[in-house]
């Protein structure tokens, strides 16, 4: 794929994955353009000042809102949508905005998208939207099936919509991660339930998945990395072993472990070395398996969780 002609917009454009994917796009693939589209105006300058004199356009506006959102996409050619709320127990308080972010947002996207006729649209999903108990994981669950049936309303012609769905991101603003060093300078660490289990991805490297994916998407796929996992305790342990553990019990709407493929979407899944794809049809040769975060068989030692998290490597 050649993307030196290509316009690509990218939702949420100022958040710790819009930023990733920017910085490998100009870095590695050099589009025409990189637009950013996001509501606030503050974040949008401050990004800005990090790219002077480079391709990158930035549209404050809120997905929403349709017809802002198709004006936007006039010209494009990939939409990567990763705008959404994401803060499981916010989301619970606010109900209304996440299914009007998450849900609404993501229809207007599917409208903005074959109304432009956008060439490739890859939705941002997550390990909590396989079989939700929030309603956070709801929504994006939402979101994956807006996106594979929108296949169905464009025929053999584009926009093409997939999906890429990850667990927890290292170096992401709000995660568990950034919590506990935060509150090194406090000498005690709040769990939830120090045996709970996540995935973990760097920011890097999921970008660059969600990039090589684009690439090579037809259209209907539910794109999986293959991703290590640990325990939150062994995550405090790693960070400071002398650090006192409050358990405060999981939240409203929080699993103990998570997953990332089901027993049933196992049976249509194909493996492609360090990924899966999940597809709409069965697989003749049907596989068993649940692809879960406390019996992922790549578990991260004490060693490789300080690792990753100085240097951000997985």
């Amino acid at each position: 794929m050649i993307w030196k002609n290509m316009e690509v917009l990218i939702t949420g454009g100022t958040g710790s994955l819009g930023k990733a994917l920017t910085k490998l796009l100009l870095e590695k693939c050099h589009p025409h353009g990189i637009r950013i589209f996001s509501r606030d105006e503050l974040k949008q300058w401050e990004m800005k000042q990090t790219l002077k004199d480079q391709p990158v356009s930035f549209l404050i506006g809120d997905i929403r809102d349709r017809k802002r959102l198709e004006l936007a996409c006039k010209g494009v050619n990939i939409l990567i949508h990763a705008a959404a709320l994401k803060q499981v127990v916010a989301s619970e308080d606010n109900p209304l905005e996440t299914i009007n972010t998450n849900i609404i947002g993501s229809q207007n996207i599917l409208y903005a998208a074959l109304e432009n006729k956008i060439d490739k649209v890859i939705g941002i999903s997550t390990d909590k939207a396989v079989l939700p108990i929030n309603l956070y994981g709801a929504t994006k669950l939402c979101m994956e099936k807006l996106f594979i049936k929108g296949n169905t309303y464009s025929g053999q012609r584009s926009p093409r919509f997939s999906i890429c769905r990850y667990g927890n991101v290292i170096g992401s603003r709000g995660s568990v991660i950034s919590l506990f060093k935060e509150q090194t300078k406090t000498g005690t660490f709040t769990i939830t339930d120090p045996k709970a289990t996540r995935f973990w991805i760097s920011l890097k490297k999921v970008a660059q998945f969600i990039i090589d994916r684009i690439e090579k998407m037809k259209g209907g796929e539910i794109f999986v990395p293959k991703m290590p996992s640990c325990e939150i305790g062994e995550i405090a342990n790693a960070i400071n072993p002398n650090a006192g553990i409050k358990v405060i019990g999981l939240a409203q709407g929080e699993k103990a472990h998570e997953v990332l493929v089901t027993s049933e979407e196992a049976e249509r899944t194909e493996i492609h070395g360090d990924y899966y794809i999940i597809t709409n049809q069965k697989l003749k040769d049907r596989q068993t398996y649940k692809y879960d975060s406390l019996h992922n068989i790549w578990k991260l030692s004490k060693k490789e969780i300080q690792t990753i998290i100085m240097e951000k490597t997985i």
